[in-house]
Parts: C-alpha cells; sequence; structure tokens
C-alpha cells in the first residue's frame, strides 16, 4: 500500500531539481484526449512546496470525491492557475492534438512561469523553457496539481451536460465511450457536443 506521505514528496522532490532553474515553476496537463464528446480542458499550476498537499497525484489515481476535496486544496495555495479549453468544433476542425495544443498554449498565457513541467506534449513554443515529461502526472508534484485542475473542471462540465442531454449518461462516463454511451449513440444520434471525427464508427 502507497505510504502518502512519501509518495507526495518523492512528486516534490522530482520538482525541485528545475525549480533551482527558473524564477517560477508551472506544471501543466490535459484532460479529454480520449471522449467521444465535450471539451479538451487544460490547467497550468503554480504551486508552492508548502504547504505539503498530501493528496495531490495522479487524477486517475483518485476517486471523485477526493480529487473535489484536493482541488480545493490547490486552489487556496496555488500561487497561479491558468484554464484552456477547445471545444468539439475546433477539435473536429484542428485534430485531437492541435486543440491541446492550442488549449496549453493558452493556459500557459495566463501564468508568468518562466519553466513549464508539462505531460508529455512538446514543442508549445510559450515564453519559457518547455520540459515535456513522460507520465508526468504521476512523476511531478506541480503537473500533478494541474492534473486534478484540469480533471475536476472537465468533470463538472460534463455533468451540467448530462442535465441537457441525460441519456448519454454524461455524468458517468464523462464523454467516454463507455459501453452505455455507444449504445445511446446508436439509438439517438450525436448532441451538439459529440466529436464528429471521432464517432464515426458508432453512428
Amino acid at each position: 500500500m502507497i505510504n502518502r506521505e512519501e509518495h507526495v514528496l518523492s512528486l516534490i522532490s522530482y520538482d525541485r531539481q528545475y525549480r533551482q532553474e527558473c524564477k517560477l515553476l508551472a506544471g501543466m496537463d490535459e484532460v479529454g484526449r480520449g471522449p467521444l464528446a465535450g471539451s479538451v480542458v487544460t490547467a497550468c499550476v503554480a504551486i508552492p512546496e508548502e504547504p505539503v498537499l498530501l493528496w495531490i497525484d495522479d487524477s486517475k489515481k483518485l476517486s471523485e470525491s477526493r480529487r473535489e476535496k484536493v482541488y480545493e486544496e490547490i486552489m487556496k495555495h496555488a500561487l497561479y492557475i491558468g484554464l484552456g479549453e477547445i471545444g468539439p468544433e475546433e477539435i473536429d476542425r484542428i485534430n485531437i492534438l492541435q486543440a491541446t495544443k492550442q488549449a496549453m498554449r493558452a493556459a500557459a498565457a495566463k501564468v508568468p512561469a518562466d519553466c513549464f513541467l508539462i505531460d508529455a506534449v512538446a514543442n508549445l513554443g510559450l515564453n519559457g523553457k518547455e520540459i515535456p515529461i513522460i507520465k508526468g502526472d504521476a512523476t511531478s508534484y506541480s503537473i500533478a496539481a494541474a492534473s486534478i485542475i484540469a480533471k475536476v473542471t472537465r468533470d463538472r462540465e460534463m455533468t451540467e451536460a448530462d442535465k441537457l442531454w441525460p441519456e448519454y449518461g454524461f455524468a458517468r462516463n464523462k464523454g467516454y465511450g463507455t459501453k452505455e454511451h455507444i449504445e445511446a449513440l446508436k439509438k439517438y444520434g450525436p448532441c451538439p457536443i459529440h466529436r464528429r471525427s471521432f464517432i464515426g464508427n458508432f453512428v
């Protein structure tokens, strides 16, 4: 079983090697590259080492209730938070990778960092040093914080979308291609937030 304190201190320690070479370090991550519906959401977060927030981790490793709680802690203690979002029509027009990069640039524009730790994505053209890290959300404290902000933001949006189009189960599947979601697509066809370039095989 994971030792929570040791784990989060290892994430903080990983970032420390980069903090020494920049004035302000920020982490960046995205949520929503794979779903059939909804936006891709990115977050750029500059968060100090103290106070240590024990539950900062890769957002996928936390329960929804835990993510909501640590989201509020990050919002309280972060130095800067930027968000970027690209909707389904633009995703269809320019493809998901370019949409992710565009959303990341928008998120970073609001954060005056000179070093950016980025989960996997490279060559964004930011105004600072870019350090892409594979599986960064499980390695870096800053990227993990960004993953939580992006995940909670997008999940809340999909829960709201469920009120408009309850037949697809967005509150449960968050737009991902679950069996329930695909069956609803076949029965009802796409709604306005479906990505047409993603659903061709299902309708």
